[in-house]
């Protein structure tokens, strides 16, 4: 996988502002879980795998990839899904396109839902290939320590650089993989990440367990306090709730693809790139370099089209 593009968008509230196109990565419309799965699958395929099983809601990204590349090697994926976040989508309809085979429970019988199913495959001589949910783990942070590799190339390319990177923050490891990248090369720059969905302390602690996770497998010594410093969860605009719009939102979806021709989702990029336009200007924020990072959900974006004015 090459580079994704970084292009210009113009001015927002005196700022210039960029946008990384990972919805554009060549995989079942891309975004931040196809950066991940390539890592998952390199090690499905270096393996003796024949089946996945994962979770997610059914306005997930990362069950949409996961599902897409299964059936590409001919292998079944199963999907344990909270009943809670269970309304169709897109995103679900691809999945079941994809053959994957669903079990939706309550969220509270998720982790015994999802034990049993492994007990069962195995018992039934199967060999599966768990993925955590979000593509949680070392391999999920790794792709978007890959990622900030590529800002900075981008950087040095055009001589510039950007004192702010935002993006849609939700089971923390693109988060992670991009603070992580940070603290290895210690950049002077703010990394926000826009919760979608987690309040916090939580929001944010699932970020430092990753990054912490990360570091540690990798034998790198950082201290607490510079790990910190460097991690910034905002949970001020998660709205009415996971996978939940609202009328600004739409708002910005709107503008997005009438003046740049780029789509966004109410779940995920739409909510944040909504939350980041008011972040610059709760905080003062002004003729900095800004870049957000589009982590794809582009599915989504058609499940809200027919609320868009």
């Amino acid at each position: 996988m090459g580079n994704t593009i970084i292009q210009y968008l113009g001015s927002v509230s005196g700022n210039k502002t960029y946008i990384k196109r990972d919805d554009l990565i060549p995989l079942s419309f891309g975004g931040n879980k196809a950066r991940k799965a390539f890592n998952f699958f390199r090690e499905i395929d270096a393996g003796n795998y024949d089946c996945v099983v994962t979770y997610g809601s059914s306005s997930s990204n990362h069950c949409r990839i996961i599902s897409n590349m299964a059936i590409m090697r001919g292998m079944e994926c199963f999907i344990i899904s909270p009943l809670e976040s269970s309304a169709p989508t897109f995103n679900s309809q691809m999945m079941r396109v994809f053959g994957a085979k669903i079990t939706i429970v309550p969220v509270g019988e998720v982790h015994d839902t999802i034990e049993n199913k492994l007990r069962e495959l195995k018992e039934n001589g199967r060999n599966p290939y768990f993925i955590a949910g979000g593509g949680h783990g070392n391999l999920g942070t790794q792709a978007y320590v890959d990622c900030y590799k590529e800002i900075r190339e981008y950087e040095a390319e055009q001589k510039m650089h950007f004192d702010y990177v935002f993006f849609a923050t939700g089971t923390g490891t693109t988060q992670a993989g991009l603070v992580c990248g940070q603290l290895i090369y210690k950049d002077p720059r703010k990394i926000v990440g826009i919760s979608i969905a987690r309040a916090n302390p939580r929001g944010r602690q699932v970020v430092l367990d990753s990054i912490q996770e990360y570091l540690t497998e990798k034998k790198m010594v950082i201290s607490k306090e510079c790990i910190e410093a460097c991690v910034i969860v905002d949970d001020s605009y998660i709205g009415p709730g996971y996978g939940q719009s609202n009328e600004e939102i739409r708002q910005t979806i709107r503008e997005m693809l009438i003046h740049n021709g780029i789509p966004m989702d109410a779940t995920y990029t739409g909510k944040a790139y909504a939350g980041m336009k008011k972040y610059i200007k709760e905080h003062g924020i002004y003729n900095a370099n800004i870049l957000f990072i589009h982590t794809g959900g582009v599915p989504l974006f058609f499940d809200e089209l027919r609320f868009l004015k």
